[in-house]
């Protein structure tokens, strides 16, 4: 059967601030372990005034020392931005805090813009050294060698689990190629979903960490207690994406009654279309939604992302997604 978990980006909302985002975020993942999520994913931003998860192994171990079943993990680490070994030591240090509960997503976008970039000390031809980066990143979460010069310490031995995160065919392809698990990014780009997982399930190789192909799929799930009232809440997300689009992001904002005078024809046709991976409505509609989708695209996890303003609507939602995802999970 279909696993869950959930995608948080920490929002900060209007009127508030990181530290009200990071303690929405550990109650949330509470919330989350209750409603028997399987995993609790954070996400690496830089200069992004709504998300408040650019330390994202920080607040990993914030959820993980506050929770005690649920795995906690990055959805992902953008591993460009960083040495491979100071990945490798900060999520040691977490699977040595957290045993069997760490899970280390990375992608190869920069989660930031150019001037971010160069803040970050990024050199701009690191993307083209990502496989190579993920192979070294392998290697220092295996036994050490007793010629080995570097070591992560914390971090060799604790075979910490990692994931590939993409929106496109190429972190398929790596995937498939190293036999990693593989996540993509279609709660905010859809278009090479069905491409990328067909591909990266054909030439899957077997590794010593998987023999078989396993996929995740993000969706955006806003579920409410009536159709009005969940799409009412969508528009917080909507405008998000609005403003990240015109280069003025900003904090999530209260939702609206409407989005018309707010977005322009073609930018609603294309957030539209970037957020088509969605399932919005009433508890029934959700259900629907969320069957049509698993039986279509038949991932082996669902990654559940839900940016809502109101931090009780959104444990409501989470709620009602869970009810219904746990009813189709073997007793």
């Amino acid at each position: 059967m279909t696993k869950f978990s959930m995608l948080d980006l920490s929002p900060i909302v209007e009127g508030g601030d990181a530290g009200l985002a990071l303690r929405n975020t550990l109650d949330l993942a509470r919330h989350a372990e209750a409603l028997g999520f399987s995993r609790y994913w954070l996400a690496e931003h830089h200069n992004m005034p709504g998300i408040a998860s650019a330390a994202t192994a920080v607040v990993i171990a914030h959820v993980a020392a506050g929770t005690s079943r649920i795995r906690v993990g990055s959805g992902g680490i953008m591993l460009p931005n960083h040495a491979p070994l100071t990945i490798a030591e900060q999520f040691g240090t977490l699977a040595a805090l957290h045993p069997g509960r760490i899970d280390l997503g990375v992608g190869r976008a920069p989660g930031s813009d150019q001037r971010t970039m160069l803040a970050l000390r990024r050199d701009p031809t690191s993307a083209d050294r990502f496989p190579h980066d993920v192979i070294e990143l392998q290697s220092y979460f295996r036994p050490a060698n007793a010629d080995q010069a570097v070591r992560a310490v914390p971090g060799e031995g604790l075979e910490v689990p990692i994931w590939l995160l993409g929106s496109s065919l190429y972190s398929a392809q790596l995937a498939a190629m190293l036999g990693l698990p593989f996540a993509f990014a279609s709660h905010f780009a859809p278009d090479l979903m069905e491409q990328a997982v067909r591909l990266y399930r054909e030439r899957f190789e077997p590794s010593a960490v998987r023999e078989r192909p396993y996929v995740m799929l993000a969706l955006n799930v806003i579920a409410a207690e009536d159709d009005y009232a969940a799409e009412r809440l969508f528009t917080s997300a909507k405008q998000q994406f609005m403003m990240l689009r015109r280069g003025m992001p900003g904090k999530l904002q209260p939702p609206v009654d409407s989005m018309e005078g707010l977005w322009t024809p073609p930018e609603a046709a294309g957030i539209k279309r970037a957020l088509s991976a969605s399932v919005v409505g009433n508890r029934e509609i959700v259900g629907r939604g969320l069957d049509s989708f698993i039986e279509r695209h038949q991932p082996d996890e669902l990654l559940i992302a839900s940016q809502i303003y109101d931090h009780a609507a959104r444990r409501r939602s989470m709620t009602m997604a869970a009810e219904h995802l746990g009813a189709l999970q073997p007793a």
